[in-house]
């Protein structure tokens, strides 16, 4: 069935039609004008829209709605949303443990385009949430790409979207604070529902950690590929090569029982407060070893001292933040992935602080040399800078064959 549809447009009077400031009146013929367009219930043949059309939606906590063209996998999935200002390095992102429950917004524009590959993953899988990106690249071009960013998110069961304004995202953020959010491509939900969702999950107060870390101790066989290694000439002599990585909830004794060189408290994901059993073996291990704290660890080492931590507005995500070193005095480019920093003011006498945020002058790094104690709060095995940070190894390196020849 067939429905046409007439419009009728006539000028018949005046005849003569003028511009009354004009002082050559321009003489219009009249005319009429009809036109028609047919339309059918049943089109055969009809081609489907050769791009992709918005299937996604980004409810954030305050009420926003973002449109968006979905990647990877599809359902709902809520988490914090947070975003990263790194140029490169999507891979490492999307497989660091740091980034549990939380939505990561990449700040530059096109992602994509060097595909995957199975060299930099940071861990066994994917730990973030979701991935929101402005541009999706359609190729891939590197030599060691083995399959495109969608097609490995969707194997790992993880949403991305993209074709959305990353830009005022990222402003709104940077005002109000990092935002819980709710994705989902499933149209049988509504806003509504969704954005209740959002405002009825909190990550605050959540143990993250327990859900990352490995689940027994076992030793540390991978090494790094001579290609990537620049230490291969063991500067400083003897070095510490045996590693055992331990759970989370390993107690400090069984830690101790190995008679370690020294122990280091690594990164990891959420609120440093929520892990109150993780400060306890903190409390238990310094003092006894040489210990040394990164990001999560730093945090611990913090709280076991005595410190306070507090949840930051929106937090440092990225491979471009400038922290000072306070007793060189020396900038390092650092990569950085936290909410949460340690509140200097809260800890005791005879604990220095070592290293400041330049953007907003948090601790970036604590001394406590009575016990041993070092830590910093970005990650100095990302190598943004590149090398700025080595020399943080090599310190607690020192410090390890310090105390061994002491004792």
């Amino acid at each position: 069935m067939a429905i046409t549809v007439a419009i009728n447009l006539a000028l018949i009077s005046p005849s003569t039609l003028f511009h009354p400031k004009s002082p050559n009146p321009s003489k219009l013929r009249a005319f009429t004008l009809r036109c028609s367009s047919a339309t059918s219930t049943a089109v055969p043949d009809l081609a489907e829209i050769p791009w992709k059309t918005s299937d996604a939606r980004l409810v954030l906590e305050d009420g926003s709605i973002w449109r968006a063209k979905s990647f990877g996998a599809s359902g709902t999935q809520v988490g914090e949303v947070v975003f990263n200002t790194s140029l490169t390095g999507y891979q490492e992102i999307l497989t660091d443990p740091s980034y549990a429950g939380q939505f990561v917004l990449m700040t530059n524009p096109h992602i994509g385009n060097t595909g995957v590959n199975f060299d930099d993953q940071e861990s066994r899988q994917c730990f973030l949430a979701g991935l929101v990106v402005r541009s999706l690249s359609i190729s891939t071009s590197n030599w060691r790409c083995a399959e495109t960013l969608g097609e490995y998110l969707a194997e790992r069961n993880i949403m991305g979207i993209y074709d959305i304004d990353t830009h005022a995202i990222t402003r709104r953020l940077r005002q109000d604070g990092s935002l819980i959010g709710v994705l989902s491509t499933e149209r049988t939900k509504t806003d509504e529902e969704l954005l209740e969702m959002s405002r009825s999950w909190d990550i605050v107060g959540v143990d993250l950690i327990s859900g990352v870390s490995c689940k027994a101790p076992h030793d540390w066989v991978d090494r790094t590929n001579p290609e990537w290694e620049f230490n291969s000439s063991k500067r400083g002599g003897e070095a510490f090569c045996h590693m055992i990585l331990e759970s989370s909830i390993i107690y400090a004794s069984e830690t101790l029982k190995m008679k370690p060189d020294g122990v280091l408290f690594s990164n990891g994901p959420g609120d440093p407060s929520a892990v109150p059993y993780a400060v306890e073996t903190v409390k238990e291990i310094i003092g006894k070893v040489p210990a040394f704290g990164i990001c999560m660890g730093h945090q611990l080492l913090g709280l076991a001292l005595g410190g306070k931590t507090f949840k930051m507005k929106f937090g440092h995500h990225g491979g471009n933040h400038p922290v000072r070193n306070l007793r060189s005095g020396h900038v390092e480019i650092s990569a950085q992935n936290h909410n949460y920093a340690v509140d200097s003011s809260s800890l005791p006498e005879g604990v220095e602080v070592t290293h400041v945020n330049l953007n907003d002058g948090s601790c970036a790094g604590l001394a406590y040399p009575a016990q041993n104690i070092m830590s910093i709060q970005y990650h100095p095995e990302a190598s943004p800078g590149p090398h700025d940070s080595d020399y943080a190894f090599r310190e607690f390196i020192q410090l390890m064959k310090k105390v061994k020849v002491n004792s």
